[in-house]
């Protein structure tokens, strides 16, 4: 089994196992850029659990995640196995109160 298997399936693992998950760079508690740390403040601001992967920790993963979801950049958030997408959309979906109906809807969040 490759390398690119393994991350692959480590991806998925990971999604499916989890409600909320955000791949980005660094951890919730020491995002690594400012695009990750947006989106971290997002969800600790709505109280969503969610768990942070750092793919600064693995090259692959960080190439692999965006294989994954056809998505080139990094922070990803997933919510219930769905690709929402990176720093920008969940910028707009806050600002427009979707991500939050979206959460609250899920039974993620408080409504």
């Amino acid at each position: 089994m490759s390398a690119e298997t393994d991350v692959q399936t480590f991806i998925d693992t990971t999604i499916k196992g989890h409600n909320v998950v955000l791949f980005m760079k660094g951890t919730p508690d020491q995002p690594r850029c400012g695009f990750s740390s947006l989106v971290v403040q997002v969800l600790d601001h709505l109280g969503a659990e969610y768990i942070g992967v750092d793919v600064l920790q693995d090259n692959d993963l960080r190439e692999g995640v965006k294989v994954y979801s056809d998505w080139p950049t990094i922070p990803q958030l997933y919510v219930k196995g769905e690709f929402i997408g990176g720093a920008d959309i969940v910028r707009e979906m806050f600002q427009s109160g979707e991500l939050k109906t979206a959460l609250a809807e899920q039974g993620l969040i408080e409504a």
